[in-house]
């Protein structure tokens, strides 16, 4: 038996590992893939304090040698559901493990537009994080897909950055904020494709442009440095869905406290309900959820 089970190697998950580990806790790590999460797709981070210029494999590869330096356990199996009850049970595609309490910590992926090339272009000209990925674009041309709040943020975000910001958008109304979308239409470096679809992509080693369909067959290209997509995201969540509470989108419903719904589970990063997700906010869940995790365990608080 284990003291915490910790569900994805992520950002969130390696750094509740550490912290558990550095209070002397025994840790186990299950992860379905690989230790990283979607960082490890990341060229390069920018925006980590005193880690500049570090590719993301880079960066997941010493976090996850700092927990198994610790001494967290990590195995690599896909997490099927959790028993509740004084000891948790976390049943796998390799069997079953017991822990004392659990952190839930599967993230979320990214949406996709389904493109040929797209997986390829990754990093290499399409971002699906403005905030991550913007400060590559300066004085450059970038399209934005989406028309929810994420989207026409990213948006802003890059009109203060790019040389042109394209946003391409299905429909003829955007989903999102009606204050934020005026605030978009007011930018001269902003130009609104509505009514349209990306259906394909223009590259060779890099992005150069999109191909663009209009909801009449009409179809266009437009030269671009970088495309961010922003159609939403689906968190991890699904082995969960019958214990503990998850909000309408199918994000874990837990508080800046990392709490759950059920006492001894936690949830951590990108797959619990939040304003901002990032890798700084993925590792400071992280290092909450460990925190409460040790407070359960030792009867503090609960």
């Amino acid at each position: 038996m284990y003291d915490i089970i910790i569900i994805g190697a992520g950002p969130a998950g390696m750094t509740a590992a550490i912290y558990a580990r550095r209070a002397e806790k025994s840790v186990l790590v299950l992860e379905a893939r690989s230790y990283g999460g979607q960082i490890v797709s990341t060229p390069e981070i920018e925006n980590y304090p005193a880690a500049p210029h570090i590719s993301g494999f880079d960066f997941a590869t010493k976090v996850y040698e700092q927990a198994v330096e610790l001494g967290a356990e990590f195995r690599f199996e896909r997490v099927t559901g959790i028993t509740d009850g004084s000891v948790k049970t976390v049943t796998t595609s390799g069997g079953s493990y017991e822990g004392r309490a659990v952190i839930i910590a599967t993230g979320s992926e990214c949406r996709r537009l389904g493109l040929p090339g797209e997986d390829k272009l990754a990093g290499r000209g399409i971002s699906y994080c403005a905030t991550c990925d913007g400060g590559f674009f300066r004085k450059k041309d970038v399209a934005v897909v989406g028309g929810g709040n994420t989207a026409l943020e990213d948006a802003l975000y890059l009109s203060g950055l790019a040389r042109t910001v394209y946003v391409i958008h299905r429909r003829d109304s955007f989903r999102g904020d009606g204050a934020t979308a005026a605030r978009l239409r007011s930018k001269d470096n902003v130009k609104l494709v509505l009514n349209s679809r990306v259906t394909a992509l223009e590259y060779g080693d890099r992005l150069t442009g999109i191909e663009v369909t209009d909801n009449d067959g009409g179809v266009s290209s437009i030269p671009l440095d970088g495309l961010f997509i922003a159609v939403g995201r689906t968190p991890e969540n699904a082995p969960f869905a019958g214990l503990i509470e998850l909000d309408g989108a199918g994000y874990v419903s837990a508080s800046e406290n990392c709490r759950t719904s059920v006492p001894g589970i936690f949830a951590a990063g990108d797959n619990r309900t939040k304003e901002v997700r990032q890798l700084v906010t993925a590792a400071a869940d992280g290092a909450v959820a460990a925190g409460e995790a040790i407070k359960y365990l030792e009867g503090s608080g609960f």
